[in-house]
């Protein structure tokens, strides 16, 4: 790691003078270090090191705001734990904000006092972002996004190979040679996303949501070019690069003339367009978005498809992905779809707003660094799922799915790990 010099430490701080953050102000100021946190956060529980308690993080942000902000701070430091922004600083900064926070929020739902952790979370990695000292795995994500329009790097030839290939399969599936997945074409309704892992990893999905687009009879296309639904910025804290990836999916559905971008199962990917977007481009849409979740249950209350419950007779349980819940407040959609879709339907404990993260969250699965705390702390999560005693586990976010199926492998699950589109494709029969 670079050391620290006095442009980072003014660059850095920065980013805790800023007159317009009253918030930020307010919740550094508040926490007080009860510990209640504790029992709400993955890390905490499943490694008992009070180092990554929620309050402890925000301390590290704290501690910096009083020795560049306060008096007590600044003349006697060492009473009020007022910490200088140095070397060691920073690398406790990173270890703690990036690699020991998933950013889940549950932390948040559980404060005596409402302190938004994950804001102050949020605030100290803008503070990393902004002096450069990003994990570079996770930077290496945003440049990729940046540099190809995708987060994985995907070349265009690869991606429109794997649509057409993909696009045979629809056709076999329905069983019509006229069933298509179309791309970049004009004056569509929807323009639909998707996560890189998608093309890279699980393109079956891809075909899922297909073939619920057909059994609807959606006007519909995908882009070429700027397909991603994902903005690795909103991880990193790098709000100028989450604002050019904004900008370019506002402006390819400007270009392509649709009048509804719908965001695929992904939880930040949701998160970050729908809500963080026009915050980072300081201004609205001109276009509506929803996520393809409330899509789905739109489908089946209006009639345009036609699920049959009794198709899938396994015991299904759902997984809540922290951005889409209790970052989006999507919630009663995915409950909804799944009651029509699925004949067994066991929930989780906890569940909804309350759930527990994945551990997949926050950038972890990128920032490979961090890959056997992130495998760790999801044992958590695979005994909620081992409880409800599920053949299949479903979750509407495909940084999840990753997730899960690692855990699936890791603590012999022995389960299926399926998106919610494909739950749904699967109830379906075409005539």
């Amino acid at each position: 790691m670079e050391e620290v010099n006095k442009e980072k430490i003014k660059a850095g701080l920065s980013v805790l003078r800023s007159n317009e953050d009253s918030k930020l102000e307010s919740h550094l100021n508040a926490c007080v270090r009860c510990g209640l946190c504790a029992r709400s956060c993955l890390y905490y529980l499943a490694t008992k090191d009070e180092r990554l308690i929620p309050a402890s993080k925000v301390d590290i942000v704290s501690s910096i705001y009083r020795r560049y902000f306060t008096f007590s701070g600044k003349k006697f430091p060492g009473l009020v734990n007022a910490r200088r922004l140095d070397d060691k600083t920073v690398a406790d900064m990173v270890d703690l904000l990036f690699g020991g926070c998933t950013l889940c929020g549950r932390c948040v739902k559980h404060c005596s006092i409402g302190v938004d952790i994950e804001y102050v979370v949020r605030k100290g990695r803008e503070m990393m972002a902004i002096m450069g000292f990003v994990p570079s795995t996770l930077q290496s994500t945003v440049n990729a996004a940046l540099e190809t329009g995708n987060n994985m790097a995907i070349s265009n030839e690869d991606f429109v190979d794997t649509i057409e290939w993909m696009e045979e399969e629809l056709q076999d599936d329905v069983g019509d040679t006229g069933a298509r997945i179309p791309l970049d074409e004009k004056d569509k309704k929807i323009l639909y996303t998707l996560n890189p892992r998608e093309p890279k990893f699980f393109p079956v999905s891809i075909s899922a949501m297909a073939k619920v687009f057909y059994a609807a009879n959606e006007s519909w296309t995908l882009s070429s070019k700027m397909y991603d639904v994902t903005n690795y910025a909103y991880f990193s804290g790098h709000s100028d690069e989450a604002a050019v990836i904004s900008q370019r999916m506002s402006d390819e559905v400007r270009n392509l003339k649709s009048g509804t971008l719908v965001l695929a199962e992904c939880g930040h990917g949701v998160r970050s367009n729908r809500w963080e977007s026009p915050n980072y481009l300081g201004k609205k849409f001109p276009h509506r978005v929803k996520s393809s979740v409330e899509l789905m249950a739109e489908y089946i209350r209006e009639g345009r498809i036609k699920p049959d419950k009794n198709k899938l007779k396994e015991k299904v349980t759902l997984h809540d992905p922290c951005n889409l819940v209790r970052g989006g407040g999507v919630f009663r959609e995915q409950r909804y779809i799944l009651e029509h879709c699925v004949k067994d339907f066991q929930e989780m404990t906890p569940r909804g707003y309350d759930n527990f993260c994945c551990g997949g969250g926050g950038g972890q699965l990128a920032m490979s660094e961090y890959n056997e705390r992130r495998i760790r702390i999801a044992e958590i999560k695979a005994e909620q799922i081992r409880k409800t005693k599920a053949q299949v586990v479903v979750a509407p976010c495909h940084n999840c799915i990753d997730q899960l199926s690692q855990i699936n492998v890791t603590y012999k699950l022995n389960v299926k790990v399926k998106t919610l589109a494909e739950i749904v494709a699967d109830s379906l029969t075409i005539k």
